[in-house]
């Protein structure tokens, strides 16, 4: 069964606010042991150790350390080394950036088993070991009935605290008929194959001179002072609501796509190339993967089938009779010998569904990732 995740606000009191600071900076420090554990082996022995190493010594950790880590949940600090030995593994896959030690101001997240370390109360609040009371937890929805859940994360984002419930379940959701082809764009966020526009909303670009004005205020901060995190804390949330706006924009689009199309394409665009050029901040705000991976969970659950298509000469070719004929940028509509007039967007989000569902004209080579 597919995997969702769900997030919810929780409302600590003061009291529960200041235990659940005090458990992230003992997971903090431990995460910092284990990594300094592991250096030292390494360096002195040429060992390597592996998560069993250090589990099997967190018991007597907790014993030496009633007071502090052992206030707080066996399983939960199992998570802590899973995580260093994780960032670990990481670490050789991609033959760079070692594992660095960790501010506590900068370690935000907990793991916790439910109904192990942290429990759902009949009352609806939620119980985790060593924080005293149950603590509130606004439901803004509710979770399929049946529902199985895994794990909970309690974060912390920009001094408000939230916790994310993996939840394993049959999601059954409807979807609608018919085919679409869909191209990106700037100025249009997406053009779809049925003449369809959505105009980029441009979230980053409406809030760049206030978050200019935040940067700036925050430069002129002497380092350490209470100014300083004032301002660093005014910047993330700007930030943070700028990501939220992005988001709750992807949700509602890859809704509305899957609701009414059963089979969807997309270019499958090489970003991380375009993002090196001189549009990298549009396409950044543009957040093209995030409305492709959006689309393709909700499509699982509504038996929704979504394709990626090579985008070469998508906006050169001709919809119609299949003639390539080179265009500029600044070019935006689509004039064919053929007496095609159309959007030039349109045009190639009808040349991504050809060759994705259909038999078209023009290049139908196999799907390749390219820089545009």
């Amino acid at each position: 069964m597919p995997l969702r995740s769900y997030k919810f606000r929780i409302r600590p009191n003061r009291a529960q606010s200041l235990a659940l600071d005090a458990m992230l900076r003992d997971f903090c420090g431990l995460y910092n042991a284990c990594l300094q554990q592991r250096i030292e082996a390494y360096e002195r022995r040429r060992v390597s150790l592996r998560y069993s190493n250090q589990a099997s010594e967190l018991k007597a950790c907790r014993t030496d350390d009633p007071d502090g880590l052992g206030r707080w949940s066996f399983s939960a600090l199992q998570q802590v080394l899973r995580r260093v030995d994780q960032t670990y593994a990481a670490f050789f896959k991609r033959k760079r950036g070692f594992p660095r030690f960790r501010a506590s101001a900068r370690y935000h997240a907990a793991t916790f088993r439910v109904g192990d370390g942290m429990t759902i109360k009949k009352d609806r609040r939620i119980g985790i070991v060593g924080i005293p009371g149950a603590i509130k937890v606004r439901w803004h929805r509710d979770m399929l009935k049946g529902a199985k859940l895994g794990t909970g994360i309690l974060t912390r984002q920009n001094g408000k605290w939230f916790v994310v419930f993996s939840v394993e379940a049959g999601f059954a959701e409807a979807c609608g008929t018919g085919d679409i082809g869909i191209d990106f764009g700037l100025n249009s966020l997406i053009a779809t194959s049925d003449g369809e526009t959505v105009e980029a909303p441009r979230f980053a670009r409406k809030a760049q001179a206030a978050q200019r004005r935040r940067q700036r205020a925050l430069a002129r901060c002497k380092r350490g002072s209470k100014r300083r995190l004032k301002a660093k804390h005014r910047l993330a949330v700007g930030s943070a609501k700028i990501a939220n706006q992005r988001r709750d924009f992807a949700h509602k689009l890859s809704r509305s796509l899957v609701n009414r199309y059963k089979r969807i394409a997309f270019e499958d665009l090489n970003l991380t190339g375009l993002k090196r050029g001189m549009l990298a901040r549009s396409i950044h705000d543009a957040a093209w993967s995030q409305i492709v991976q959006f689309t393709q969970y909700k499509a699982e659950s509504a038996d929704t089938e979504v394709k990626m298509v090579d985008p070469r000469g998508t906006s050169q070719t001709c919809p119609m009779c299949g003639i390539i004929q080179a265009k500029t940028l600044k070019i935006r509509v689509h004039r064919c010998e053929c007496g095609a007039v159309l959007d030039r967007d349109v045009a190639a989000g009808m040349i991504v569904k050809q060759r994705a569902f259909g038999p078209g004209h023009g290049l139908r080579t196999p799907s390749q990732r390219v820089a545009a």
